[in-house]
């Protein structure tokens, strides 16, 4: 029996017995007003407890006078007892599991070499441990910026310089991967790249068979060409991240007789001062890169443009030499 059944059963047996007393007092009194000086009742008066309190009177009562007494009732069943057990089963205790541990991320770097159509790499990589960062790719001394995913990923091509081409990609922490294609259809591509690093930029237009600013046979990143024409300028490189390493390369086939001509614009980030960059040069598998150094007018005369000719057939005699 629980502690709340024994305390109900104890507070029943108290109001039943503060029941009796009063129904005893009751009868006694009336008894004694029936048959006269058989019985005697005294005078019963609450009395506070402890020491010196005065006893309580003492009742004395004929019992040939009292009524018979009902033989007690029969015990009731313990309600509790009697009752569904299927209520006070217990729930099985739920299956203790043992904790999951999360495993350290693989922070291995893959780095995949694809040959894709015109003389061109795909590059896949996959380095979860360097997610949204900016990377270094660097392909024959073409070197420019791009950013991993979220998750680590990177998807991107370079023009190849070389049949047989050597990607590196450089993390922030100086970590690095490296991998190796070789691609079929290098054979007769030539390539001519400028590239520069922030807001030293450059734009680099080709002018095939003579052709004039703005007409066909004018290749640039703005200007594509006509059909049938050799030549396509690929803009390379993300700007958005720190110092941004960006380049535009041109390719050109071996029969198109072309002039190449890079422009310099002056703003205020670059006025008054020296704009470096580099010029790359890639011929059946030789690569040559020279150094451009360019030095800026004044911010008077921010909006021009600078104009540098002649570096194909520099470079192209420079490397004959």
């Amino acid at each position: 029996m629980n502690l709340l059944r024994k305390l109900t059963l104890i507070a029943g047996t108290g109001a039943v017995a503060l029941g009796a007393g009063h129904f005893v007092q009751q009868k006694a009194e009336s008894r004694a007003a029936a048959d006269g000086p058989g019985v005697v009742v005294s005078d019963i008066r609450p009395v506070a407890a402890g020491p010196g309190a005065l006893a309580p009177a003492t009742i004395l009562v004929d019992p040939s006078a009292l009524p018979p007494v009902a033989p007690p009732a029969a015990p009731q069943p313990d309600v509790l007892a009697a009752a569904d057990p299927d209520l006070f089963v217990m729930p099985d205790a739920p299956a203790m599991t043992a904790p999951v541990m999360a495993s350290a991320p693989d922070c291995g770097v893959s780095l995949d070499l694809l040959p894709q159509p015109g003389a061109t790499i795909g590059i896949s990589l996959l380095a979860p441990c360097h997610p949204d960062q900016r990377v270094v790719l660097n392909h024959a001394g073409l070197t420019v910026t791009a950013r991993t995913s979220a998750s680590g990923a990177l998807v991107s091509s370079l023009p190849a310089l070389k049949a047989v081409a050597q990607v590196d990609v450089i993390f922030a922490d100086g970590e690095r991967a490296q991998d190796t294609v070789a691609l079929a259809d290098f054979a007769g591509v030539q390539r001519f790249a400028v590239q520069w690093q922030a807001e030293d930029a450059f734009q680099l237009h080709a002018f095939e068979n003579g052709a004039r600013y703005g007409h066909p046979g004018h290749i640039s990143s703005a200007f594509s060409g006509t059909t049938g024409e050799t030549g396509l300028v690929t803009v390379l490189g993300d700007a958005s991240v720190d110092l941004p390493l960006q380049a535009e390369v041109y390719t050109f086939g071996l029969a198109a007789k072309t002039e190449i001509v890079l422009e310099a614009a002056i703003t205020q980030s670059t006025c008054g001062r020296e704009v470096l960059g580099e010029a790359i040069l890639a011929v059946n598998g030789s690569v040559k890169i020279s150094d451009l150094t360019l030095a800026m007018p004044g911010c008077d005369a921010v909006g021009d443009i600078l104009v540098l000719k002649n570096l194909l057939e520099d470079m192209t005699l420079a490397t004959a030499n």
